[in-house]
């Protein structure tokens, strides 16, 4: 599985991004994937995860409301909607899938090292 991170760029706070990841290789809808992203200086942070149906999905609850996770199986592409975004928001954002197992279980899927494939990252930079 490739895959290929777009979307960022500079933006105010309060502001909006959508980011895209597009896939290739096997069969999208089998993969989890997911959302981390890794500030200067910082561990990679998760930041949301869909289920290969599109039907769960997971973020936590600090960004619960001002993020949202989808996805388009016939597209083979994962978004990330961000709003209101915040200056501490700020990082590369990356994108990953893995298998469908890792979903179930919390200590797994905001697990980086659970996910086997990574997309390049796109950088995301909010001014106050």
């Amino acid at each position: 599985v490739q895959l290929q991170a777009s979307g960022g760029g500079l933006v105010q706070a309060g502001d909006s991004l959508r980011l895209s990841c597009a896939a290739s290789g096997r069969d999208f809808s089998n993969n989890v994937m997911a959302w981390f992203r890794q500030a200067p200086g910082k561990e990679r942070e998760f930041v949301a995860v869909i289920s290969g149906s599109g039907g769960t999905t997971f973020i936590p609850d600090s960004l619960k409301g001002r993020f949202t996770i989808s996805r388009v199986n016939a597209k083979s592409t994962l978004y990330l909607q961000m709003n209101t975004l915040k200056p501490e928001d700020t990082a590369v954002y990356f994108c990953a899938a893995g298998q469908q197992g890792i979903i179930y279980a919390k200590r797994n899927r905001e697990n980086a090292g659970k996910y086997e494939y990574w997309g390049q990252g796109t950088q995301v930079t909010v001014s106050s």
